[in-house]
């Protein structure tokens, strides 16, 4: 069998061994994929694993050998879905793999802005500390967790985590939901709201939803102002579940603590993007996408990844989407 990894760079930029994908047959390797050069690396292959690659109707009408599509990440809207049902082509995904990374994130975001270890670090190396008369010296006010309010929007693997983790550290959790497999299995302690009580009892929202056309700019002006002041909102999810203008002015105006980014609507951002005025906000902190990325979730990709395929190979196809 001929397999084609378009985008391999993304889950192993060269610090993982391909071989369990390389036991499966000819495996070419590809660390990034343009979308003219697509059909024209599939060629005579009958699997593609991908990660942001699409496979759009045309791209598989073009693809006469293609059976199978390996997404390596949770998400598949990369996959025209009903185009490879028609054409009996099997898309598998990696679900579960980088929870534990997720949460570490949320909390080191949440952490860093309680604490601003970040700007404290930097003001050391500034010599600030140096010249100040007490033995200790902070710029920021200095926020303890034990008994705040967690919020967690999206209850199911990721969130459940979150939420044992925010309980173990002294906070009351709330959470929404609406799948019935979340209300029933909620952990315990969890308080389950509405939305809109959620965020204004909450000391920190974080956000663990799918991006859907309910969920797009579900964090919008009127959400934001239900927050209080000096609470603070998590987005480890789908960029555009956060409308960031609105997010921008509340910071602006002081209407809320800080906001800790993992993701944006456009991802990278244009070069010189100031993000609607994020970028002016000190107390909002982005990072670039890698809640997921940490090298054991990566691990765990690149095994799901090539067990999929193996089990795909024997017939007996597992992790399936369509």
């Amino acid at each position: 069998m001929k397999i084609v990894v378009l985008d391999g760079c993304a889950m192993n930029p060269g610090d993982m061994d391909w071989a369990p994908l390389k036991a499966l047959g000819q495996c070419d390797l590809h660390d990034r994929t343009p979308p003219e050069l697509v059909v024209q690396r599939m060629a005579g292959a009958a699997a593609a694993v991908t990660n942001k690659v699409a496979f759009s109707e045309q791209v598989i009408a073009a693809l006469s050998e293609l059976r199978y599509i390996g997404v390596t990440a949770t998400g598949f809207n990369i996959v025209d879905i009903a185009a490879a049902r028609a054409r009996g082509i099997t898309v598998t995904n990696v679900p579960a793999y980088s929870t534990m990374a997720v949460v570490q994130m949320t909390f080191a975001h949440l952490l860093n802005l309680t604490l601003r270890v970040a700007d404290h670090g930097r003001v050391v190396r500034q010599g600030r500390w140096a010249s100040c008369p007490d033995f200790c010296f902070w710029d920021y006010p200095l926020v303890e967790l034990d008994g705040l309010t967690m919020g967690i929007v999206g209850l199911g693997r990721i969130g459940g985590a979150v939420a044992k983790v925010a309980s173990a550290m002294g906070m009351r959790v709330l959470a929404f939901d609406k799948s019935d497999t979340a209300i029933t299995c909620a952990p315990d302690g969890v308080e389950l709201v509405e939305l809109d009580e959620l965020f204004a009892r909450s000391d920190a929202v974080s956000l663990h939803c799918p991006l859907t056309d309910e969920t797009r700019n579900l964090v919008d002006a009127r959400r934001l102002a239900l927050m209080k002041p000096t609470a603070y909102i998590i987005n480890t999810s789908r960029g555009p579940i956060v409308n960031l203008r609105a997010l921008a002015d509340a910071l602006a105006a002081g209407r809320l603590g800080g906001a800790g980014l993992d993701v944006l609507p456009v991802e990278p951002p244009a070069a010189g993007d100031n993000l609607a005025g994020l970028l002016d906000q000190d107390n909002c902190v982005i990072t670039p996408h890698i809640a997921w990325a940490t090298r054991a979730a990566r691990r765990r990709l690149l095994a799901v990844t090539a067990a999929n395929l193996a089990a795909f190979i024997n017939g007996r196809p597992v992790n399936v989407v369509n």
